[in-house]
């Protein structure tokens, strides 16, 4: 890598949490998806349909999945993962990159075809599951099952915002390597 590249990779994602502290941490008392209490909850969809934050989102996200090979398509479960997805596709046709996008439904439509997943067929295609906000790994974990029912061989789950809360040792253990591009130390909550 370039220093130029390098340095423009590490100001975009400094930009990144910049926004995501000032704009998507909220302090107080939560309750999470997994039942668990939290003093601190990161709202991500507060910064992803941003108009100044998800292209960068989508330039961090993409410096972070660059090494995974011959993937073809980026997606997860709706909602969360959806402008994350929207980012990577943008940020990477501007750089002469082809990811397509996916939306894994909760649960296949009870009409029309009765797709769980939406977008290219993915049959035999390499993917990245992807979340905004990872806590328990449940939404990547329902989104690798419905990929691996139409075919499709999921590559990595990447995530932006990684909680340490057992995600990572979660999705690993279904065989699929983890990675993510904020930890909680990034944003100044461990």
């Amino acid at each position: 890598m370039t220093s130029s590249v390098s340095h423009a990779a590490t100001d975009a994602r400094r930009q990144l949490i910049d926004f995501i502290s000032a704009d998507a941490v909220f302090h107080g008392d939560f309750t999470l998806t997994s039942g668990k209490k939290a003093t601190y909850y990161v709202d991500l969809r507060r910064v992803s349909l941003d108009h100044r934050v998800a292209p960068l989102i989508g330039q961090v996200m993409l410096d972070l999945i660059a090494d995974v090979p011959e993937v073809v398509a980026v997606g997860g479960m709706t909602m969360g993962a959806d402008p994350i997805a929207a980012a990577i596709l943008h940020q990477g046709a501007a750089r002469g990159l082809a990811y397509d996008a996916f939306v894994v439904r909760k649960e296949p439509k009870d009409h029309g075809r009765g797709k769980q997943v939406e977008g290219p067929d993915l049959a035999g295609k390499r993917v990245i599951v992807l979340e905004d906000t990872s806590t328990t790994g449940g939404s990547p974990l329902k989104a690798i099952e419905a990929l691996r029912k139409v075919g499709a061989e999921v590559a990595a789950v990447a995530v932006v915002v990684d909680r340490a809360t057992g995600a990572r040792e979660v999705i690993e253990a279904e065989g699929v390597p983890y990675l993510y591009a904020i930890g909680l130390e990034d944003l100044g909550l461990t």
